[in-house]
């Protein structure tokens, strides 16, 4: 005897996020994001200024805008992969997407000035 596939549950929609349940969803995803460091400078990638930007929906879902330090950087290809599978194991985010941008170019300038006085270049 055959056995049938189950019927699917139909679960109720979620409910659109608030502003302030994507302000802590957005928090979540920097901290998740603070915990890859570039290969070639101690420092996390969020607090480099390599992350220009990150938008949650209401629907929970993540965009990331980055950058990279150059276009001819030796993680080119598995950085921006990084951030995708570090942010969608965020607990609440539904779908993620990075978009990798070189306009505006990266600079020093862009670290905040505590990295930068850990780092002696202050």
């Amino acid at each position: 005897m055959m056995e049938r596939m189950p019927e699917p549950i139909n679960l109720p929609p979620k409910e659109p996020l608030n502003s302030i349940q994507k302000s802590l969803l957005e928090c979540e995803v920097i901290e998740s994001i603070r915990e890859i460091y570039d290969p070639e400078i101690p420092v996390n990638i969020y607090d480099l200024g390599l992350i220009y930007g990150i938008e949650v929906s209401d629907a929970a879902d993540v965009v990331v805008t980055m950058t990279l330090t150059s276009p001819a950087c030796p993680v080119a290809e598995s950085l921006p992969v990084d951030v995708e599978l570090r942010v969608a194991q965020t607990p609440g985010v539904a779908n993620v997407r990075v978009d990798l941008v070189w306009d505006p170019p990266f600079t020093i300038d862009r670290i905040p000035d505590h990295v930068r006085l850990d780092l002696g270049l202050l």
